[in-house]
């Protein structure tokens, strides 16, 4: 008997996260992610201000918010 899946490694190794290919893959992309930063700050900011009470709910601290909203688009 041929055992080819006994010679297959025990682990296969992890594809690397979403996050990490999204700025590989080229320049439309890397502006997709951009955007997408651009627009989450945003809505904390919008969140921050309308309901202060929410960000606790999602877990983040008045500081943590703050030094995020305050993040260039590029900055990750």
């Amino acid at each position: 008997m041929n055992d080819t899946f006994a010679s297959a490694p025990a682990a296969w190794p992890e594809k690397p996260a979403a996050s990490s290919r999204r700025y590989l893959t080229g320049p439309r992309s890397m502006i997709a992610a951009w955007r997408e930063r651009i627009r989450f700050r945003w809505d904390l900011k919008q969140m921050a201000e309308a309901n202060p009470h929410l960000i606790d709910d999602i877990g983040l601290t008045r500081r943590q918010v703050e030094a995020e909203i305050v993040k260039r688009f590029w900055q990750v």
